[in-house]
């Protein structure tokens, strides 16, 4: 995968606690989120799950978005990952192909 920007929703489970955040190195940032590296909100509530990853052009445009979607009701962060993500698979597992 290569270094560009991306919105990300990880997720403790299905249907449970969620983080919205924004990185230009994915994978890195999602192992960061799974070994509680970085402590904080997803070390606290156990979110290490990716459910959802929205690819951008640049940074501004990521960032731009993550603080539209973390601002939406919960419910629209539910519909927004069952669009691509129905099963709530964790999208971690294609990040290395």
């Amino acid at each position: 995968m290569d270094r560009r920007p991306f919105v990300y929703i990880m997720a403790s489970r299905r249907n449970g606690t969620l983080y919205t955040g924004v990185t230009s190195n994915l994978p890195c940032r999602v192992w960061q989120h799974r070994t509680r590296a970085t402590g904080g909100f997803t070390a606290r509530y156990n979110v290490h799950r990716l459910v959802y990853v929205e690819p951008h052009e640049t940074m501004e445009a990521a960032i731009v978005r993550e603080k539209q979607i973390k601002e939406w009701q919960r419910a629209w962060k539910l519909r927004l990952i069952e669009s691509v993500n129905p099963g709530w698979r964790d999208l971690a597992e294609d990040l290395n192909r």
